[in-house]
C-alpha cells in the first residue's frame, strides 16, 4: 500500500463536493436543503477542514439550472455543453475545478448523486477517515434506501465486492436481496469498491489515474477506478460511521434495455482493464473466455423468454466491448494484460467463486472474510 508521510504542520483541508445533474431539478429541490445544512455544521465546527457544494449540470432541459441561479444562488454550478454519461461529466466538471488557481485547489472531491439524502453529520466521518489513513485512495458511507431507511440499497449497501467472474456485489446486498442493517457491517474494512453514488476520492489520486474511464459513460465506472486505486497501492474503504439514503433509478428505470447494455459492456471492460494485473494474463484470459460465455447463455435465455430487445442488447455490448478493447486507451489490454505475473499489490474484495449459484439457492456469503 502507498506510504505517505504525515505532515509536520496540519493543513486545511478543502472537500469538494461534485453533483453531476441531468434533469433532476426536482431531486436538487428535494436533497439540496439538508446537504447546504450538513455543509454549514461541519465548516462551523472544523477547524482542519472545509466543504464545497458544486454542481455540475449536463445540458439540462428541465430548468435546473434556473432552479439553482434563483434558489440556490450560493452554489458554484459548471454548466457543460451536453450529457457526457457520468463519467465525461464528472472528468470534466472535476477537471476545472483542479485547474483551479492553487490556492484554493481541493485535497478531497465527494461524488455524489443528485437523489442522495444526507443527514447533518454524515460528511465528517469520512473527512476524519481519510486524514487518519493516508494510504486510502478512496472511501464511502453506508448507502440505505431512501424508501426502507432501515435497509441497505442496491448501489452500494455497505462496500462493494466481486466475484471471480466479474459480477459485482455488496456486503448487505446479493443480487436483488437487501438486508435490513442491524449493525453486522458496522466496521470500517477494505471493500473492493464504493458506489459513485456517494464517493470521497483523494484528488491526487483521481490525477494519478486520470479520473473515470470515459468509455463507460456509465455504470462500473466506479468499480474500475477503485480497482485501478488497489492496483496502484492505494486502499479503498467503507466508513460505516458514515450512512447517506439513496432515491436509486433517478436516470434509467431497471427495465431498460440501455442500461442492460451498459452494465454487460462495461463488465467486460473492467475485467480486460484489470483483471490481468491481479491474477496475471493468462488466467484472466481464461477467465474473461468464460464470462463472455455465460453472457451468451443470458442472451439465449432472454431470446427463449420473448426478452428480444434484452437479448439483442448483450449481443451489442460485447461487440462494442470487443472493438472498444481493441481500439488505443490507456487502460487498454497493452497495457494490463501484458505480462504474465499478477500486480504486486493485494486486491481486496474479490469473492473466489461466482456468487451466482449461492444467492439462486439461497446459500449465505461470508463477505467479512473476502
Amino acid at each position: 500500500m502507498k506510504e505517505k508521510a504525515v505532515a509536520a504542520e496540519s493543513k486545511c483541508v478543502r472537500i469538494g463536493i461534485v453533483i453531476l445533474n441531468w434533469n433532476t431539478k426536482d431531486y436538487l429541490q428535494k436533497f439540496l436543503p439538508p446537504l447546504i445544512d450538513s455543509v454549514e455544521l461541519f465548516n462551523s465546527s472544523s477547524t482542519a477542514c472545509s466543504a464545497e457544494i458544486v454542481v455540475a449540470d449536463s445540458a439540462s432541459t428541465d430548468g435546473s439550472l434556473s432552479l439553482l441561479e434563483s434558489v440556490f444562488p450560493s452554489i458554484r454550478t459548471i454548466p457543460l455543453d451536453k450529457n457526457y454519461g457520468f463519467t465525461g461529466g464528472y472528468n470534466r466538471a472535476i477537471r476545472e475545478l483542479i485547474d483551479r488557481p492553487s490556492d484554493s485547489t481541493y485535497d478531497l472531491f465527494v461524488l455524489l448523486n443528485s437523489d442522495i439524502e444526507v443527514d447533518r453529520n454524515w460528511l465528517a466521518p469520512l473527512a476524519e477517515w481519510m486524514d487518519a489513513h493516508p494510504d486510502c485512495g478512496a472511501c464511502g458511507p453506508k448507502l440505505h434506501s431512501w424508501y426502507e431507511k432501515d435497509k441497505f440499497e442496491y448501489a452500494g449497501a455497505a462496500g462493494g465486492l466481486i466475484d471471480r467472474y466479474g459480477y459485482p456485489f455488496c456486503r448487505g446486498r446479493v443480487m436483488k436481496k437487501l438486508e435490513t442493517d442491524r449493525g453486522q457491517y458496522d466496521t470500517p474494512k477494505d471493500v473492493l469498491w464504493i458506489t459513485g453514488a456517494c464517493l470521497v476520492v483523494r484528488s491526487e489520486v483521481w490525477v494519478e489515474l486520470g479520473g473515470l474511464d470515459d468509455r463507460f459513460f456509465a455504470h462500473m465506472e466506479e468499480i474500475d477506478l477503485c480497482w485501478r486505486m488497489q492496483l496502484s497501492g492505494w486502499r479503498v474503504c467503507v466508513v460505516p460511521q458514515s450512512v447517506v439514503w439513496h432515491l436509486g433509478g433517478g436516470t434509467l428505470p431497471a427495465e431498460s434495455p440501455w442500461k442492460l447494455y451498459l452494465n454487460y459492456r462495461n463488465n467486460i471492460l473492467l475485467l480486460e482493464n484489470n483483471l490481468g494485473r491481479t491474477i496475471g494474463r493468462r488466467s484472466a484470459a481464461l477467465r474473461i473466455l468464460l464470462r463472455k460465455g455465460l453472457d451468451l447463455c443470458s442472451a439465449l435465455v432472454y431470446l427463449i423468454c420473448g426478452k428480444i430487445e434484452y437479448s439483442k442488447a448483450v449481443l451489442r455490448a460485447h461487440r462494442d466491448a470487443r472493438e472498444l478493447v481493441a481500439a488505443s486507451s490507456p487502460y487498454g489490454p497493452e497495457n494490463n494484460l501484458t505480462g504474465s505475473r499478477p500486480g504486486q499489490h493485494k486486491v481486496c474484495g474479490i469473492y473466489n467463486k461466482c456468487m451466482i449459484p449461492r444467492a439462486l439457492i439461497g446459500s449465505k456469503i461470508d463477505t467479512e472474510n473476502i
